[in-house]
């Protein structure tokens, strides 16, 4: 059995998932009231709709499609113990690990895809004076993908990496808390704890500032977050004090958020596969 024998019969499995789906129908929702608020604005503004997409769509629903889809791609199989019959096809543990990747990434895709296309349809019918800004949503949709993609990256490595259900979902939950709340939104954030440090000694660098949001950003959400200087307009930015400057340095450039959010992908999903491939499966 091939990786994309695996990823076949995976997708066939999870596609019909209420659970998967719950969190796409509510990322719809959030899409159709963001563009319903702009209707009764005079003036209403298209990056103000992307900036708040950007808040709900990166502190929660993203991640929670991305975990709810792919925490037990492998840890449920290895808890009942169906996970031989798929080794014994014959496929080898990383083919497995990358056909779980696949099927569980092409199911949230195609989620989020289809949230974007009914959303936009119907904010065009809702505000159709709004000028929207193609090539920048674009942009936008593309990042939000790769960003759902590495938590789902994450989730399949943490299930490889885990020998139950439970510990999956714990894994998943605690990676979540860390890495999201704690990392981005919570006043014992590393990037808070380091500014005291910093602060207590006495020693500002020159490129504190920039340090400062380069730690914020080394999360898959505060990428994300910080990824807006690839789409979103300079007059927007201004507005919310997060403008451009032609002195970043290239670690807090919009383009550098793109390689981190490829590293959340690539490096969980190899510390996985290896910690699946020398498990002992019982």
């Amino acid at each position: 059995m091939s990786t994309l024998a695996v990823a076949k019969r995976d997708f066939l499995d999870v596609r019909r998932a209420k659970l998967v789906w719950a969190p796409v129908a509510l990322y719809t929702l959030f899409m159709v009231l963001f563009f319903w608020g702009q209707s009764t604005s005079s003036e209403p503004d298209f990056y103000a709709v992307l900036w708040s997409l950007l808040g709900v769509g990166g502190a929660l629903v993203v991640p929670l499609i991305a975990l709810v889809a792919a925490y037990l791609s492998i840890a449920g199989e290895r808890e009942s113990g169906s996970i031989k019959f798929t080794l014994g096809a014959p496929v080898d543990r990383s083919a497995v690990v990358l056909g779980k990747l696949l099927s569980r990434s092409g199911v949230v895709l195609a989620g989020l895809g289809v949230s974007f296309v009914v959303g936009t349809g119907i904010a065009q019918v809702l505000v159709p004076e709004m000028t929207f800004e193609y090539a920048d949503y674009a942009i936008f949709i593309g990042v939000t993908l790769l960003y759902a993609l590495a938590y789902v990256a994450v989730a399949v490595a943490i299930s490889a990496a885990t020998a139950t259900r439970s510990r999956a979902m714990a894994g998943g939950i605690g990676f979540f808390f860390v890495f999201n709340l704690v990392w981005n939104f919570l006043p014992v954030s590393p990037t808070q704890m380091l500014e005291f440090v910093l602060e207590e000694l006495g020693r500002n660098p020159d490129n504190y500032e920039h340090l400062l949001e380069f730690v914020f950003s080394v999360s898959p959400t505060g990428a994300y977050l910080n990824s807006t200087k690839l789409f979103m307009s300079d007059r927007f930015l201004e507005g919310v004090g997060t403008a451009n400057s032609a002195g970043d340095p290239f670690y807090i450039q919009g383009w550098f958020m793109i390689v981190i959010l490829a590293a959340w992908v690539v490096v969980p999903l190899g510390l996985g596969s290896w910690r699946f491939e020398h498990a002992q499966l019982g």
